[in-house]
């Protein structure tokens, strides 16, 4: 291992050695640069356009670009960049991974490759983890971009904003932010934005049914903030937009009932090591035995199984105040990594709505996916994709195999001084907090600011509790507090501040020791004099009350102190209680301090226990990149669809000639349908009275004795090609009476409905074939494989339906729009495209259910034998 990172970091010295000439070069334009009046230094944005129109590449014009933006960052915001973010600009540029330590200036370095990538027209993205980030970047480097000619837009939940130095108003802080649409933000040079904003506006766009109606404009340039949280820790939820299905919600209630009164172990199992949970043959009986059922397992009560499966996992493995909270009325799901509210993500098949009825809550009904994506494929659309954080070393394998993103560790630009202690090792969790509780009580007595690291709500809320009774001042920091994390993370470096926060919240905010001048009401010498009290003191001293699962998630923590060259310490203190230990041979470990006679107020600091627990961190890594990869290959499979599907709608979308597309389509179901009633070579065996009756439920066609033998003294070739011709003449009469414009409306609408119906069809078949295609393990096959094989064969079939459907709708609709209504007005999967325009068939008969996803030429569900089209199909 060490001879491994050893290798990386002469890799890395190898990389940035060769960057060092571009640093040179940009401090040696930095004289003249500065020499340059404010319209002189904008002038430059469109000499650098110029050139980049006549050839010369955006490598060329770095040095140039990245010296005017430090120089238009000294001016508006005061603040220069240092050789080492430079570095981590071109680092950026490069569409690398920066990693940079906490307080190195990540903000300020983004403005270079963001700028300069800018230029080219197409439109530069900064990606960060919240909203409030978001807005106060934008203000924070707006001058910057502003100074330089460049426009800037901000996205936040539900609403858009652009930077205008011109305007007034607003909340503090945010004074210079014009709402506008959200096009108007995605037109801006730059834009800010969470990962959630950018994948659902996506989405989104993929669902309109007029062009005004998307707002992206393409994916040129992007830098993930806080990569690894949102490339790595979020990977594994996708995005997706639902609606409500026709589900009974009793069941769940019913099922929250019964499970509590299973016994641990007796009536289920549960492995922690895969956070799953299974009934034992006594629990199944009971549960039959109380629903009143023979066999839970039989086909006729397999719906039961999801509902009892998912009771029991919200009882046992999903806890409040760790995994969600319960706000206002709804189950809210806390990230775990960060801590955060995640408002509007719900578990997936019924998950969430077993813990809704856990804890006696409207059970809002299961959904249907109108439109989905999972981060990774969303992020891979970008022709150069960039991140940085300050921890990303120990996922570059990750990085790379997932996103083709190399990581770079860029030096700091003061040494690092801070001390990190050895961790304290406790019996007893219980033990673990009192000793916590009281090294917090002697810092504050002293006056040195603490933080404190938690791993859930829960646990903050104890420690909490213990601090109030020791009479120690304090905020609490975690997802309930969501809207207050900013300024309280901020304020932590205070002197005798104390701050318990969960994991990573407040992620983005630097802590400056004395406190942050700008929100405190104090002189500069006072402020002065509290700074240097706080470095007399040692610095922040940040306390890890609990190991996380991912090595990065502690550095995170432990980053925190020792920013810019501050002073700083960190010690973590665990118990062999903990998740990670108890998972990974902590029972084992609690034995021995029992045989050695170590009382629950001894800490230990074996080097084995410490090694024990970095193996336990890099096996659980593992694990979950094997899941996030597991996720992404089969998405891959769906993303591939989705693609060809998302190209269709923007061709009609965009204006594309969909009236040749559509007489296309006539003619290969006109060929088909021959095909199918022309068997063979002699004319006598032909079915044409079958074909006429067949195409004539399509299109006007004139079946009497004459149309018939004219019909029929011709050969198959001219056969298809007069009946081709009629359909084609049906269109051009359509078309006359409704006039060309409206025609050319209907055919999206048609295409746009089709598409529509059947890809959210198609969503839901590849998400249950996707739910049972693990059964093919036991057939010695590659899961994947058959899930890849069966979903292209799904897809053909999809595209057919969608070809059918055009081909039936398109000469049995009429618009009607009401008046007042703008067709496509509406925005969002509530009404389906035709309806919104007023879209109606003619002459549709009742159809059964069972034959709404069935195959022109699958066989019949009726029994018949037949193929579907000629039996209860030719119907429809």
């Amino acid at each position: 291992m060490l001879r491994i990172l050893s290798i990386f970091g002469d890799a890395n010295e190898r990389a940035l050695k060769k960057l060092r000439p571009i640093v040179e070069r940009v401090n040696e334009l930095e004289p003249s640069v500065r020499e340059l009046t404010d319209d002189q230094l904008r002038s430059r944005s469109d000499d650098f356009r110029a050139r980049l129109a006549n050839g010369d590449s955006l490598d060329d014009i770095l040095p140039e670009a990245f010296a005017c933006v430090r120089e238009a960052a000294r001016r508006t915001v005061g603040m220069r960049h240092f050789d080492v973010q430079i570095l981590g600009g071109i680092v950026l540029h490069q569409g690398k991974i920066a990693e940079m330590k906490t307080g190195e200036g990540k903000t300020l370095v983004a403005t270079l490759p963001l700028y300069l990538n800018a230029l080219t027209g197409e439109g530069a993205h900064l990606v960060t983890v919240n909203d409030y980030l978001a807005k106060r970047d934008t203000v924070w480097m707006g001058p910057i971009y502003h100074l330089m000619g460049l426009s800037v837009g901000c996205l936040q939940h539900e609403s858009a904003y652009v930077y205008d130095p011109t305007m007034e108003g607003g909340k503090p802080g945010f004074e210079h932010l014009r709402p506008v649409s959200r096009a108007e933000a995605y037109g801006a040079d730059v834009t800010y934005g969470t990962n959630n904003e950018f994948g659902f506006d996506y989405l989104r766009d993929n669902m309109a049914v007029e062009p005004g109606q998307t707002v992206q404009r393409g994916y040129h340039y992007a830098i993930v903030d806080e990569v690894d949280n949102i490339l790595i820790d979020e990977a594994r939820t996708p995005l997706i937009i639902s609606g409500p299905a026709e589900e009974p919600v009793q069941l769940y209630y019913t099922c929250a009932r019964l499970v509590p009164r299973l016994q641990p172990e007796t009536d289920y199992t549960v492995d922690e090591k895969e956070r799953s949970v299974s009934l034992t043959p006594s629990g199944v009986s009971k549960m039959e035995r109380w629903l009143k059922i023979d066999n839970l397992y039989s086909p006729s009560n397999y719906h039961l199984v999801q509902y009892v499966e998912n009771a029991l996992r919200a009882q046992v493995l999903y806890k409040q105040d760790r995994d969600y909270v319960v706000r206002n009325g709804e189950v809210v799901i806390v990230d775990e990594f960060t801590g955060r509210l995640q408002f509007g993500r719900r578990w997936a098949d019924g998950l969430h709505q077993a813990v809704e009825a856990k804890e006696g809550v409207r059970v809002q009904r299961e959904s249907i996916t109108y439109a989905t994506i999972t981060l990774q494929n969303y992020f891979r659309m970008y022709e150069k994709l960039a991140g940085m954080t300050g921890t990303a070393a120990t996922e570059a394998e990750e990085f790379y195999k997932i996103y083709g993103l190399d990581v770079a560790v860029v030096p700091t630009n003061e040494p690092m001084i801070r001390e990190d202690l050895p961790d304290l090792i406790y019996k007893s969790e219980e033990a673990k907090f009192k000793a916590v509780a009281r090294e917090i009580a002697e810092h504050h007595k002293n006056k040195r600011p603490v933080l404190v690291g938690t791993t859930s709500i829960e646990k903050s809320e104890r420690l909490s509790a213990l601090l109030s009774r020791q009479g120690v001042p304090h905020e609490v920091l975690n997802a309930k507090q969501h809207e207050k994390e900013a300024g309280i993370i901020a304020q932590a470096g205070r002197p005798g501040a104390v701050t318990v926060a969960t994991n990573m919240a407040g992620r983005g905010v630097d802590i400056v020791l004395g406190g942050n001048p700008d929100g405190l009401n104090l002189t500069p010498e006072e402020w002065r004099r509290d700074h240097e009290l706080v470095v007399s003191l040692g610095g922040l001293h940040v306390i890890g009350t609990e190991h996380h699962e991912a090595r990065r998630i502690d550095n995170q923590l432990r980053g925190r102190s020792g920013r810019q060259g501050d002073p700083g310490s960190t010690c973590f203190y665990a118990s062999l209680e903990d998740d990670i230990m108890r998972r990974f041979g902590g029972d084992r470990m609690k034995g021995l301090m029992e045989m050695a006679g170590l009382g629950e107020e001894v800490p230990i600091g074996s080097r084995m226990v410490t090694r024990a627990l970095e193996q336990s961190q890099v096996r659980v890594e593992a694990f979950h990149f094997d899941i996030r990869k597991h996720l992404l290959d089969y998405d891959d499979v769906l993303s591939t669809h989705r693609e060809v599907i998302y190209k269709e709608r923007h061709k009609v979308l965009s204006g594309a000639d969909l009236k040749a597309n559509i007489l296309n389509m006539v003619r290969r179901y006109v060929e088909a349908e021959a095909s199918d009633y022309l068997v063979g070579r002699d004319p006598e065996g032909w079915d044409l009275d079958g074909l006429l009756s067949e195409l004539g439920q399509l299109f006007p066609l004139a079946n009497g004795s004459g149309q018939r033998e004219r019909f029929s003294a011709m050969g198959r070739g001219e056969l298809v090609d007069a009946l081709v011709e009629a359909a084609e003449d049906a269109y051009e009469q359509q078309e006359r009476e409704i006039g060309a414009d409206t025609m050319r409306h209907l055919e999206r609408l048609v295409m746009l409905r089709a598409i529509d119906l059947y890809w959210v069809q198609h969503l839901t078949a590849m998400e249950n074939l996707r739910q049972g295609i693990g059964l093919h393990a036991v057939g010695q096959r590659d899961p994947l494989v058959m899930y890849r094989t069966e979903g292209y064969k799904m897809f053909e079939a999809l595209l057919e339906r969608i070809e059918d459907d055009v081909v039936r709708t398109i000469y049995h609709v009429q618009l009607s729009v009401p008046a007042g209504v703008r067709a496509g007005a509406a925005r969002g999967p509530e009404k389906s495209p035709m309806a919104k325009a007023g879209v109606r068939r003619r002459q549709t008969p009742a159809v059964d259910t069972r034959f709404r996803k069935v195959g022109r030429n699958d066989p019949c569900p009726c029994g018949s034998g037949k193929k579907f089209k000629k039996c209860h199909g030719a119907n429809l």
